[in-house]
């Protein structure tokens, strides 16, 4: 009888959370991002200036956990290397989100996975954000295949700088975004599979895989969640 009590209890409050996050209007993730990134930084580089890197992870996953997922994303109009637009409102699908630096190179093996990953999911819209110019954006592109839309920023360019200020300036890079359907949060990881150097290819293109694919899954069973909860209300 207890454990069927405390089952209940754990499906009430997930479809609790669920209701919530379809019947209120989120906060902005920008607003969520300036309420709370000073105190995070400064806590943050403290741990980092003294070697914690493990307190310093446990900061930015409990920013994210408590104040960024569930917000609502901007409804940024990205710049393409192909010289289109694209409105994030408008892909009517969950978005699967990850920034790079130009002048940086992504770990071994982690352009192959989300190139193999995009390819099998058609259902959802890959976007990789290169924070730089449009020249070393389109340098940047070519590691990609044709399943993954490939945009651009930079401080300096027009209607950048909120883009800039709000995601390469405070939750730094390669950063991973769960984005539903309807531009809300589902949630933020950085970084990608720990790869060292000796790794052989192979492995490293399995190890970024299996990390990206665990993260597509979070995506993908979010909006189940919510298409079940809304059937059943």
């Amino acid at each position: 009888m207890k454990r069927i009590i405390l089952i209940l209890v754990f499906v009430t409050s997930n479809l609790d959370l669920l209701s919530q996050t379809v019947l209120e209007s989120p906060k902005s993730f920008t607003e969520a991002v300036r309420t709370n990134f000073l105190k995070y930084r400064i806590q943050s580089n403290e741990a980092y200036r003294v070697g914690d890197f493990e307190r310093g992870q446990f900061l930015f996953d409990s920013l994210v956990q408590n104040q960024l997922i569930g917000s609502k994303f901007n409804d940024y109009t990205l710049k393409r290397v192909d010289n289109r637009k694209l409105k994030m409102s408008k892909v009517k699908k969950p978005i699967f989100l990850v920034t790079y630096a130009a002048w940086c190179i992504p770990g071994k093996g982690e352009i192959p996975a989300l190139n193999k990953l995009a390819k099998e999911n058609k259902d959802v819209e890959f976007i990789v954000i290169v924070w730089g110019k449009k020249k070393e954006a389109r340098k940047f592109a070519k590691k990609f295949n044709s399943h993954i839309e490939i945009c651009y920023a930079h401080k300096n360019y027009k209607n950048d700088n909120e883009i800039v200020e709000n995601m390469r300036e405070t939750l730094g890079f390669p950063t991973c975004y769960m984005i539903d359907e309807h531009l809300q949060v589902v949630n933020i990881k950085r970084g990608s599979a720990s790869t060292p150097l000796k790794t052989p290819t192979k492995k490293a293109v399995e190890m970024n895989y299996t990390v990206f694919k665990d993260r597509l899954s979070e995506l993908i069973k979010f909006k189940q969640d919510i298409k079940e909860l809304l059937v059943t209300n």
